[in-house]
């Protein structure tokens, strides 16, 4: 599947053609994808305790993969998804403007949080008895170093 959840889709066929909507849920499985306000189905809710009341709920049902087509973020056009490597990370691409569609994924922010990384380093943890007596160590041998 070349959908993930929070992608912008435009629904290609059936009854809701032409709809978008945002991905809500996906099922590998059986190859289906739900989708924000698309193949309402009506639900009876039975009332289950003494101050509930029945009620009929509209919920979206699933929808075939192969129905649906991702939205570009950048060109806002309907397209086929390639896979592209982009600083050693697998990411899938805009077949028709070559834009990344994983929003998680970003070129330069990645580039720019990975030296700030490596400058916040945690420091190395040191037991107490070990600092205690490297201090204790470390001025008697700068005062006979003195003499």
């Amino acid at each position: 599947m070349n959908v993930k959840v929070n992608d912008n889709v435009l629904v290609i066929a059936g009854k809701d053609k032409g709809k978008q909507g945002k991905i809500l849920a996906t099922s590998p499985k059986a190859n289906t994808v739900i989708v924000e306000g698309v193949r309402i189905q009506k639900k009876h809710e039975k009332a289950r305790k003494a101050n509930e009341t029945s009620k009929i709920v509209s919920e979206p049902g699933p929808v075939d993969v192969s129905n649906v087509m991702v939205v570009c973020p950048s060109c806002n056009k309907a397209t086929r998804v390639k896979h592209a490597v982009q600083d050693g990370k697998k990411v899938r691409v805009c077949a028709k403007c070559g834009a990344v569609l994983d929003k998680a994924y970003t070129g330069k922010a990645s580039k720019a949080a990975a030296p700030a990384a490596e400058e916040q380093a945690p420091k190395k943890r040191v037991r107490k008895r070990a600092a205690k007596a490297a201090a204790e160590t470390a001025p008697e041998t700068s005062e006979t170093e003195n003499k």
